[in-house]
Parts: C-alpha cells; structure tokens; sequence
C-alpha cells in the first residue's frame, strides 16, 4: 500500500464517495429539476475505469468506500461493479456500501449482500405517499418501502436519510421516528443544503437545533460519542433508538473530515462545499496509475479546511451552482 493521504490539516482521507451516474428515477425537489438535462454517456467514467479509480484510492489508504449517484442501481451493468470492487474487501477496504433512493432494492438487495454490502442508506423524507410522490415528482412510496423490506430481509442493515423541510415534513418527526424504531433501521436527519437551482432555500431550511429541541420534549436523549467516519453526530433516545443529524448549516461538521467524492465524470471534489476539483478522467485516460496517483496527492493537498454554507442573514451563502445530483448523494 501507498503512504496515507493526509491533507494541509493533517486529516487522513479514509473514506470515498464515488458517483456511478447522474441519471435518477426520481426528480427530488432538493436535488434535482424536473427537466434535467443528463451528462452524454461518453462522458462518465467506464465501469472499468471506476474500478480502476477505487482500486488506487484504496491503495492509498481509502477503507471506506461508498457508491452513490443520481440513483447508483440504474446504472446499466452495476452489479458486475460492485462483484468487483468486493474483492477488495478485507484487504484494505473495510466496507462497501451504498446510498440509494430506494426504489430498485427490491430487485438487488440479495445481490448486493452477497457483494458483501452490510448496510445501505435509504432516502426517505415522508412515509405519506402524496407527500411522497410531490417531493419526488415521479417516484412511489410503496416501491421504495418493498426495497426496504427487501435489503432487510437480506441481512443488510438500512439507515433512513430525511431532509428535514420546513412546512414539508415538520409534522411527520415523530412518526418518522416512531416507524423506523418498529422496523429496526437506524434514522439520521440531514438539513437541506445550497445546492444547484435554489428555488426556495431559505422558506425550506428547518434547522436540525431546532428539531433535536421539538425531539426532547418527548424524549429524554444522551449524546453519543461515537463516530462512523461520516458528518453525522448521534444520541441515543431513552427508548434505546439512535438518532443521528448532519448539520452542514446550524453547526459545521468539517473540523474531521476524513472524505472526498468523485463525480460520475471523473471530477475529484476534495469539499462538498466548495468548487475546487481535479480532472482525473484526463489522467485516466492519458496517464499510468503513477501519474493518477500523483494527480490525487496534488488534489488532495488543496482540500479546504471546511465549507461555507450559511443561511443566517435569511439569504443563502456558500451556495455552490452544480446539482447534488452531479457530485453524488
């Protein structure tokens, strides 16, 4: 294995996010227009070349690997990806996973546990299913909950992801909360971030301070120091069930970033936050594996400090213009 890559702040990069296509099924709100206009298929990576590119990140030092999209599982010939890329599972990767809208688990979560995938992220905002289909415009709820059902009875362990939406989902908190602690799926809420057409930002933002406060006025909680090599902090509801928050806005997760994200097009983003990226199609597809690894190193020794979202003067900031969609979920 190569030297670890460690960034300006002496943070070791442990942990990828890989985009495997912008295309989705769905159309989320927060995500995506409805009209999208996708990327020409000659310009994403090759599954060959993103295995190509996993296996050197994780001869670097990358034990966590996730897959994400757009919707990963409509990429045409995705599992003979991930039947590969498991072969390097206990010998440097530590795990394989995915994050998913859902909505083809039924189809692959068998599958996708005999790649030795263990847990997945699902996203899911509401459990009502009008709600449903107008925050995804084209998507439907009980083909998402069949996946779900689906994943779990292959063993594999689901943790929900709800962006939590200011006159949206306010009044689903608890049967949120309530429906994932009967199922036996851990549940983390996400705040909406600035990214791709704004629509209206600010009207959907509901701070995550705000909602652990409407949480505490039924339950008694304790913070968790436990840390699974992504933004989320956790506490643990006096029912026993753990609740995690992502915070991008009401308090900055960056001082221990230990990630980066690669775009279905090869484009290295060393910050969700921030525009700075490094072209490693290029270099894939003109150099050696020694040229892309010093390409990653020279990246990762430009990775910011942290980003710079704020919506605190009720106008947004650090907005970043490309679609989440584009950078992965």
């Amino acid at each position: 294995m190569d030297a670890a890559l460690i960034d300006p702040f002496q943070r070791a990069i442990s942990y990828l996010r890989v985009s495997v296509t912008d295309r989705c099924d769905f159309r989320c709100l927060y995500c995506m227009s409805e009209n999208m206009t996708f990327l020409p298929k000659a310009e994403l990576l090759t599954l060959e070349e993103l295995d190509r590119l996993c296996s050197t990140f994780i001869g670097m030092g990358v034990q966590k690997l996730r897959i994400t999209g757009g919707e990963p599982l409509v990429r045409r010939g995705i599992m003979g990806f991930f039947r590969n890329v498991s072969r390097h599972l206990g010998s440097g990767l530590e795990e394989l996973t995915l994050t998913t809208n859902g909505s083809q688990l039924a189809r692959y979560a068998a599958e996708l546990a005999d790649c030795g995938v263990r847990r997945i992220n699902v996203s899911l905002d509401t459990l009502d299913a009008a709600k449903f289909q107008k925050i995804t415009r084209w998507g439907r709820l009980g083909q998402v909950l069949e996946g779900i059902d689906a994943a779990k009875a292959a063993g594999i362990r689901v943790k929900i992801n709800t962006v939590a939406l200011k006159g949206f989902n306010e009044d689903e908190l608890f049967p949120l909360i309530d429906w994932c602690a009967r199922e036996g799926h851990d549940l983390t809420f996400i705040e909406v971030m600035p990214m791709g057409e704004m629509e209206d930002r600010v009207g959907q933002f509901w701070s995550l301070m705000d909602l652990r406060h409407r949480i505490g006025t039924r339950y008694a909680m304790a913070d968790l120091s436990e840390r699974t090599g992504g933004p989320a902090r956790y506490v643990r509801l006096e029912t026993g069930q753990k609740i995690g928050f992502i915070t991008p806005l009401s308090h900055n997760f960056c001082e221990s970033c230990n990630r980066v994200r690669v775009t279905c097009t090869g484009e290295l983003f060393m910050c969700l936050g921030q525009e700075d990226r490094a072209d490693l199609r290029e270099v894939m597809r003109n150099g050696n594996d020694d040229a892309l690894r010093a390409a990653i190193r020279e990246a990762i020794a430009r990775k910011p400090k942290g980003h710079d979202f704020d919506y605190s003067r009720r106008e947004v900031a650090g907005q970043v213009s490309r679609h989440m969609s584009h950078t992965g979920g």
